[in-house]
């Protein structure tokens, strides 16, 4: 009887190239070769079957086997790897899923030399010395003392690139153990050994290029090709926040971590004597996950640096013997099962919800590429990822303390993060000089120790940028979430084509008068010294107290205060109630002429007189567009500042040092997108942004079809009537026209346009500078530059700034919000519920009160 076979097809002697959604192998002289697989195959009868079809020389090349396996979707791709019997059945199994059309093998050749007691760095000492703990060894989720891979023919060569290698990877991987045994102290060598073991996994996953018929390894591997670990990366960017989440559960942990699937001697998936862990917090980790997927718990029974002994939680009422004993090798910090009793042989008397085992510490290791891909992902995600894994659902608690232990381990401890906050500005200033930054912090009475307050910051290209803006700033708060509460004040510009600018920020205790006052003086001395800019906030009592101040160099006419139109339309909806008003009086904000404008609050006099007086109080000037005098550029609203806010959301819930990592990079992205597009335009001679050029486009086509009566040639004095038989005066001398648009957004009007083309006169010239492509790529030119290492860092001397107990969020769970929600956090338009019983609206099926009689 013929044993039942899968076809498929093997790749090598090329490059694996992968995408964002797809994996390929590519070269000009990749080797395809078909090849039936038994049903039953196991991973070495796979590995001896490739030897034989394609010749490679087994004593000379080491094979790495990836399989190009589908995501959920079935759209996109990613390498899986084939390492065990496991990997091999779920290769297989791929044969059974429809958007396959054949399983693709991709084969990497690795060349090996078998030195098993090499002296590499002056520790073979690791590998030849005797330990009386154990009488043999299963290297089989430990370090591998298996083939050393060849750097090269250049023997003199590659003791040193070992000892660089060393150096480089060796001093910083640290040990974590669990909290069970506190801080377990690492040995140096056994550092330099684990240090060593991953330079050889990360040597062995090199995609190398072949040229001959079989490989040519490179003599000289690229080391950026290596993760360098560190706990906390200042100077690399952060992983997008909008990359998609499908794509990040094989990024969870490296091929050489442990507990990604403990390898056992055995395909039963059961631990076995002799087992070898790299610390003993990777033996728990692993015995964690083998629980879960088992579906028991178990017990500690002791646990110290030395010893590690697990139970069955159910041992005495089940009399299950499952139990497991491990403990240090001698000299080292790996642990070794040297007693081990399985599986379990208990059942459990109904289904469980949540998993003993499954602890926040765990979750934290599950999510942590998430949360490093998507930091604004929510605690409920967080939950359902869990329980896609593992089948538990886990409690909202232990989701958030999850995610809280993945943000320390990704982004530094909150607390810490104040302390270190002076040495990463001074690690930014060193590569962008220029930038601002202004403390304000007060005594304590310990020495040399300093209680924060606020901290402001500004970045040289922006500070260089706003010179080429409207004379426009946006301000805002909002805040902050992490362990520590506090505001983030945002201030930002708008450039000639209608985007934000991001100019400065600042993180204080709060929102008050001081803060605000001081935020913006901070804005007049170290940002911008221009006169006449407008800005336009809220109407926060702080913001309309330091916009008078005469000392922070923003009172009228240094400066103009503007209110959003969108948060004093939700204040007088809070006061009156009443969606009608609410619309007449953003179309009385909206209006360009004080006769529409009139209009308007003629009506809601009439409607409700108690408005119209409590709109009179508020001056005109600060949020109707006829009284603005042209100063806002048509800006009615902070949504400039709120874009950005939203921006940051998730990072706000980040401990500050990340926060402000996030700041420095997302303007340097903007500033690298915005400077390439407009560099295009510059060098194709367009004339205006892009904004503005479709704004003209429109009132060239409307002027097309006015009426045109000249009055004075000299002074260009026209009489313009519109197609709806609205007649205006324009003055091309002055550049007003009485529809008073020009003045208002900064380029002509139709009817302006209109006269312009009557006498042949450019109207170009009406456009202010700051609507030019030159302007625009101004705005966008300075450049950041990137941040050195943190060893690079100049040192900072300064006083220890702590953080104050008043900023600091007490209890756990989830944080209560701060947030004064009004009518504007209400959806426009929403339909209301219907009852299923009466048809009535307003109210359901609960609180009908016909219920009773329905039943």
């Amino acid at each position: 009887m013929s044993v039942p076979t899968i076809p498929v097809t093997c790749y090598y002697n090329g490059q694996i190239s992968r995408s964002e959604t797809d994996v390929k192998y590519e070269g000009s002289e990749t080797v395809i070769e078909p090849l039936e697989v038994p049903v039953e195959c196991t991973f070495q009868e796979l590995i001896d079957m490739i030897y034989l079809k394609t010749t490679i020389d087994k004593r000379r090349f080491k094979l790495v086997l990836i399989c190009k396996y589908p995501l959920r979707s079935g759209k996109k791709f990613q390498p899986y790897p084939v390492r065990d019997d496991s990997s091999v059945r779920t290769m297989l199994d791929l044969v059974n899923t429809p958007t396959i059309e054949e399983i693709e093998l991709y084969i990497k050749v690795v060349r090996v030399k078998a030195q098993v007691n090499q002296s590499v760095g002056g520790h073979a000492d690791i590998f030849v010395r005797d330990n009386s703990n154990v009488a043999q060894f299963d290297y089989g989720c430990g370090p591998s003392s298996g083939p050393v891979p060849d750097t090269g023919p250049n023997g003199d060569d590659e003791d040193n690139a070992d000892e660089e290698r060393n150096d480089e990877y060796g001093e910083d991987v640290d040990d974590e153990c669990d909290g069970d045994d506190g801080d377990v102290e690492v040995d140096r060598q056994a550092s330099f050994f684990r240090a060593f073991n991953q330079v050889l996994e990360n040597e062995q996953g090199i995609y190398v290029s072949t040229q001959a018929p079989y490989c040519d390894v490179s003599n000289h591997p690229d080391d950026e090709t290596l993760d360098e670990p560190s706990p906390v990366a200042y100077h690399l960017p952060p992983t997008p926040h909008f990359q998609h989440v499908e794509n990040l559960h094989n990024a969870v942990a490296s091929s050489w971590t442990p507990w990604v699937e403990p390898t056992t001697a055995n395909s039963s998936g059961e631990f076995v004597i002799g087992q070898v862990f790299n610390s003993k917090s990777d033996l728990q980790e692993a015995a964690k996950i083998y629980s879960i997927k088992a579906h028991q718990e178990y017990v500690v029974v002791a646990s110290s640096k030395k010893l590690l002994v697990l139970r069955c939680k159910k041992a005495e009422e089940c009399q299950c013997q499952w139990k497991l004993r491990a403990m240090v090798i001698k000299d080292t910090s790996l642990f070794v099962i040297n007693k081990y009793t399985g599986p379990h042989t208990c059942v459990n008397p109904c289904l469980n919800r949540d998993h003993h085992q499954l602890d926040s510490q765990l979750v934290s290791t599950h999510i942590k590429a998430l949360i490093q891909a998507q930091f604004s992902l929510s605690t409920a995600a967080n939950q359902a990822s869990v329980m896609e894994k593992w089948g538990y659902q886990i409690s909202y608690k232990k989701a958030l303390d999850g995610k809280h232990k993945a943000i320390r381990q990704l982004y530094g401890d909150f607390s810490q993060s104040y302390t270190e906050l002076p040495r990463l500005f001074l690690g930014i200033e060193q590569a962008n000089p220029g930038c601002a930054v202004v403390w304000k912090t007060c005594e304590t009475n310990l020495p040399n120790t300093e209680i924060f307050q606020h901290v402001f910051w500004s970045f040289k290209p922006s500070i260089e940028g706003f010179q080429h803006c409207r004379p426009v700033m946006s301000i805002d708060g909002t805040h902050l979430y992490g362990k520590y509460k506090g505001k983030l004040f945002i201030a930002m510009g708008c450039d000639g084509n209608n985007q934000l600018f991001p100019l400065a920020f600042a993180i204080t205790e709060g929102e008050n008068t001081d803060s605000w006052g001081w935020f913006l003086a901070c804005i007049r001395n170290e940002v911008t010294q221009r006169a006449g800019i407008c800005v336009i906030s809220d109407r926060h009592p702080g913001i309309m107290a330091a916009m008078v101040d005469p000392y922070l160099g923003w009172a009228t006419p240094f400066a103009y205060h503007r209110i959003c139109m969108r948060h004093l339309a939700s204040n007088f909806m809070t006061r009156f109630k009443d969606k009608i008003l609410k619309n007449l009086v953003c179309r009385a904000a909206l209006a360009s002429t004080e006769r529409k404008f009139k209009k308007h609050m003629n009506t809601i006099g009439r409607i409700n007189s108690a408005a119209l007086q409590w709109l009179e109080a508020v001056p005109f000037q600060l949020w109707a567009l006829s009284h603005d005098g042209g100063r806002r550029y048509g800006l009615m609203t902070t949504n400039i500042s709120e874009v950005f806010n939203s921006v940051l959301k998730g990072a706000r819930s980040l401990p500050v040092t990340a926060l402000v990592q996030l700041t420095f990079f997302r303007l340097n992205s903007y500033f690298v997108a915005r400077r390439e597009v407009d560099g295009n335009r510059l060098a194709s001679s367009e004339q205006f942004t892009p904004y503005v050029d479709a704004q003209i486009q429109g009132r060239v086509v409307k002027a097309g079809s006015m009426e045109i009566v000249l009055y004075d040639h000299v002074k260009g004095l026209f009489h313009v009537k519109s197609r709806s038989g609205r007649t205006h005066r324009v003055n091309l001398h002055e550049k007003t026209c009485t529809c008073v648009k020009t003045l208002i957004y900064g380029f002509p009007c139709s009817h302006i346009i209109s006269a312009c083309q009557h006498r042949c006169v450019d109207f170009r010239l009406f456009v202010e500078d700051y609507y030019t492509t030159k302007s625009y790529y101004d705005t966008w030119a300075p450049l950041f530059h990137p941040i050195f290492n943190e060893d690079e860092w100049p040192l900072y001397d300064g006083t220890v700034i702590l953080p104050p107990d008043s900023m600091r969020r007490f209890g756990s769970g989830r944080p209560k919000s701060t947030r004064l929600h009004n009518e504007m956090d209400v959806r426009e338009g929403k339909t209301l519920i219907t009852c299923g019983l009466c048809k009535q609206l307003g109210h359901n099926r609960r609180s009908c009160k016909n219920r009773n009689q329905a039943q």
